[in-house]
């Protein structure tokens, strides 16, 4: 007692019991009367390894704050390991409410940290400026070794608003300073065919997946130019007119290892200007026999009229996603053609029940394991009927409401009942909000 009294005078608090419990389950150890009294919240003399990995959680202004704490944490902030992993947002103001990063940072970034960075993305709005900004950015990295680079356009895509030589002499700084790209997204941009040979020619050992969806100025020469040297390629993404029957004969060369996913967007902004090229079987038949697990994903944005070239053989695509009204002639060649069908989605249908339709691709799709229905017509009949032919391999099945249509065999309420029982789970169709 008179200890602690003395103590109090003094000013010294005397250690509560929290404390001492605290200790005692950091050390394992039951600290005695002396020891009891060393503080161990020194949060300068946290492990550098600790730091980095609670900085990585902070968003960058907060990691800034955090740095001048003390020296420790301000070393710490400028590890390379911190900044192997960066991504630039840049948005006007007048044109974006999100935050963008500031060109101070950025250019702390490229002075200090440029030789650090390794997996880079840049996310710009609808704003000319931002895309230029970014093309100032990846113009100044001289001294890097990337090895992941995206192009975002979260809005409207600005960088088709740059003129095609300004953004393939900054693309080109990267493709000939990198040498270890591995993954490049690129899509809506203005990148062309001699920009593509740069980028073969500097990483073709490296590169690994290529998205370059929406890019006018690539031809299906500047894409069989990637997969003829590139023999790494894992995944790749394209519009349909860049699809050619000697670039799917590339892919499956026997020098080519297996491609892991072909993402095709087949879009057509005014009808009837688009002709579609068809391919041929063996063409198909030659990738899906070099790599068997290949996911073949196909996007179509196309007018009822505009269908005609596709499926009428036998076609490998493992996944369809249909974002416009699809013809019934269209939806019974899927369920002929397509066996290897794993995942569709069907925005709209006009204004005939699919139900036959959607019965063939159950009876001759075995691999279906996903389907999602949005602005279509199907009985509550065909649709049991349906469910009941794929029954539990149906793991994802996302249906509105309104594409049901009760008739004499079934009402909602009974068509929900047989569906669950066939699925082996309960499910309900999707409701559409109503705010």
């Amino acid at each position: 007692m008179k200890q602690n009294r003395v103590k109090q005078k003094l000013g010294i608090q005397p250690p509560s019991f929290v404390d001492k419990v605290n200790k005692r389950q950091m050390t394992g150890l039951v600290q005695d009367s002396e020891t009891s009294n060393i503080s161990c919240e020194d949060w300068g003399n946290l492990h550098y390894d600790l730091i980095l990995h609670i900085f990585q959680y902070l968003p960058l202004v907060d990691r800034a704050c955090a740095s001048s704490v003390c020296r420790t944490w301000n070393k710490a902030f400028h590890m390379p390991e911190l900044w192997r992993r960066f991504e630039f947002e840049l948005h006007q103001p007048a044109t974006s409410y999100l935050n963008s990063t500031h060109p101070d940072l950025i250019q702390q970034i490229i002075k200090k940290h440029a030789d650090h960075l390794q997996y880079v993305s840049f996310k710009v709005d609808s704003s000319t400026e931002s895309a230029e900004a970014a093309c100032d950015i990846l113009s100044q990295l001289v001294n890097c070794s990337i090895k992941t680079l995206g192009l975002i356009s979260t809005a409207r895509p600005s960088f088709m608003n740059l003129s095609k030589s300004r953004f393939v002499s900054a693309l080109t700084v990267v493709f000939v300073n990198s040498k270890t790209l591995s993954s490049i997204k690129i899509n809506d941009t203005p990148i062309d065919d001699p920009s593509l040979k740069v980028l073969v020619a500097n990483n073709s050992d490296t590169l690994k997946l290529l998205k370059m969806s929406s890019c006018p100025y690539v031809s299906p020469a500047g894409v069989l130019c990637v997969a003829d040297q590139c023999y790494g390629l894992r995944e790749l993404a394209l519009n349909y007119y860049l699809l050619s029957d000697e670039l799917l004969l590339a892919l499956s060369s026997e020098k080519h290892v297996h491609l892991e996913q072909l993402r095709i967007d087949v879009v057509s902004e005014n009808p009837g200007e688009t002709q579609f090229h068809s391919i041929k079987k063996s063409s198909w038949d030659a990738l899906v026999k070099h790599s068997p697990k290949v996911n073949i994903v196909m996007y179509f944005f196309l007018y009822e009229e505009e269908f005609d070239p596709f499926f009428h053989d036998e076609t490998p695509v493992t996944h369809i996603y249909f974002g416009r009204a699809v013809s019934q002639q269209m939806l019974g060649r899927i369920g002929m053609n397509c066996p290897r069908l794993i995942e569709l989605v069907v925005c709209a249908n006009g204004r005939h029940p699919m139900d036959d339709e959607l019965i063939c691709i159950a009876e001759s799709c075995k691999n279906l394991t996903a389907v999602g229905l949005g602005e279509c017509e199907v009985s509550c009949s065909a649709f049991v009927e349906f469910v009941k032919r794929c029954g539990g391999r149906l793991t994802q099945l996302s249906i509105m409401e309104e594409v049901l249509i009760p008739d004499q065999k079934y009402s909602l309420e009974q068509m929900h009942w047989e569906v669950s029982k066939y699925l082996g789970r309960v499910w309900f169709p999707d409701m559409m909000p109503t705010w």
